[in-house]
Formats: C-alpha cells, sequence, structure tokens
C-alpha cells in the first residue's frame, strides 16, 4: 500500500509542477498601436464603443482577441510574436470598413515581430470640419462645417449633430453634463452649423470644461465626433 500512495503523490507532484509551468508563461510584450484615419486625418469615436477583433491562427485557439478604440480613434493591444488577422465587425463604426466580395468584413493581416505602429484606413460617413468651440458668459458656442465624404449608393443621412459638455475629457452622448442638438433636416448650411449649450453649476466648482460635436448618422448606431478641446472660462 505504501508503494501505491507513493505513486501517487509523485503523480500528484508531476500534475502540479505542470501546473505550475503552464501558467508561468511570459506574457506578450509586442505593442500593436495605432489610429482610425481616413486620408492620414484621425477618425474620433465615442470611448470604448467601436469594437476590433483581433485573431491569431496556428494555436489550436481561433476566438477572437475583441477590444475598443479610445474616443480620439487610438488603439493599443499586447501581443505574442506571429501573424493576426484585425477586422471590424459589420455595423460597428460611423464609417465603412472594407468588405469581401460577399459582405464579410475584410481583414488586415498583422505580421507581429516586436512591437509597431499601424494605423487602420476607414471611410467616414461624413466629417465634421473646421469646428471652432469657445466658452463665454456661461455658455460653449460652436461654429463648424460638415462634409459629406460617403456619395455613392451607400450613402447616409444626418440623423441630428450635437454639441457635448462635460465636466472631464470623456465627452460623449453618455457623458456629458449640457447637450444641445439639431435634426439633420433642419440645417440649412452645411457650410455653418451653429450649435451652443448653457454650461450649468459644477460641483465642486471648476473654471473649465471639455466640448466637442457629435453627428448622428441615420441608420447607424456610432457618432463621428470632432477632437475634444478643453475650455476655461
Amino acid at each position: 500500500m505504501r508503494i501505491k500512495f507513493q505513486f501517487i503523490g509523485m503523480l500528484a507532484l508531476m500534475i502540479s509542477a505542470a501546473s505550475c509551468k503552464k501558467d508561468n508563461f511570459d506574457a506578450p510584450t509586442s505593442s500593436l498601436k495605432g489610429k482610425l484615419v481616413y486620408q492620414g486625418e484621425a477618425i474620433n469615436v465615442e470611448h470604448d464603443r467601436v469594437p476590433f477583433e483581433l485573431y491569431q491562427y496556428g494555436f489550436g485557439k481561433v476566438g477572437a482577441i475583441v477590444q475598443t478604440f479610445a474616443q480620439d480613434g487610438t488603439y493599443s493591444s499586447l501581443l505574442f510574436n506571429g501573424t493576426f488577422k484585425l477586422i471590424v465587425p459589420n455595423g460597428q463604426g460611423p464609417f465603412k470598413w472594407k468588405q469581401t466580395a460577399a459582405g464579410a468584413p475584410d481583414s488586415v493581416t498583422i505580421n507581429m515581430n516586436g512591437s509597431q505602429v499601424l494605423d487602420l484606413e476607414v471611410t467616414p460617413y461624413y466629417l465634421i470640419r473646421t469646428p471652432q468651440i469657445t466658452a463665454a458668459g456661461g455658455k460653449v458656442m460652436s461654429n463648424f462645417k460638415i462634409e459629406k465624404i460617403v456619395t455613392d449608393a451607400t450613402a447616409k443621412d444626418i440623423e441630428n449633430v450635437t454639441l457635448y459638455v462635460n465636466k472631464t475629457q470623456f465627452v460623449s452622448g453618455a457623458d456629458n453634463i449640457a447637450n444641445t442638438g439639431i435634426g439633420g433636416g433642419a440645417i440649412t448650411d452645411l457650410n455653418n452649423v451653429i450649435l451652443s449649450a448653457t454650461i450649468p453649476n459644477i460641483v465642486p466648482t471648476q473654471n473649465f470644461v471639455f466640448a466637442r460635436i457629435g453627428l448622428k448618422i441615420a441608420g447607424v448606431e456610432d457618432r463621428i465626433f470632432s477632437p475634444v478641446v478643453k475650455l476655461t472660462f
């Protein structure tokens, strides 16, 4: 019986050692980072709302690594070296991501062999141009232009445009202390859109806010934004 118990004990130690070895693999150290761009111009989105997916093949696991873009359109991932595929799923983002002939999201092949920077080219439906955002007299005022980028059969209308104000640097429909908007059908001149919002009382008191403009595209969940600006008053 002692021999049997010794064998069981040795087997348990071997299993434990193998488990520890498996759990002690080095963490990934190669950095993949970049941003969403259109012809070199950064695309701004809502923080933590627009996802992308990374797939690595050849390791017996093909599930997606799902991450999201920051509000300035940047992304950053720590990965093992190897070959990856990156996609933005259909229906995500205020832009067109390239597709295959069958309508599936096309992929970008990434060969990781150390850290690298990779910007991702997309085609936004609209862009907010020359945004001028200021603060005075208890109000945030904005004046901007809207450029329609997609004009073919896949073009979409503007649902609304909104000026958002927040006390922190995260500014969106979910993160704001004041906002004002205009419906797409009420915009008479895309080259001269004016919006203003009243700054509410802020507790604790601060003499600055953050603001940006968000454009909602009809039939598209995600807004495209102008860059965040900090306003002191």
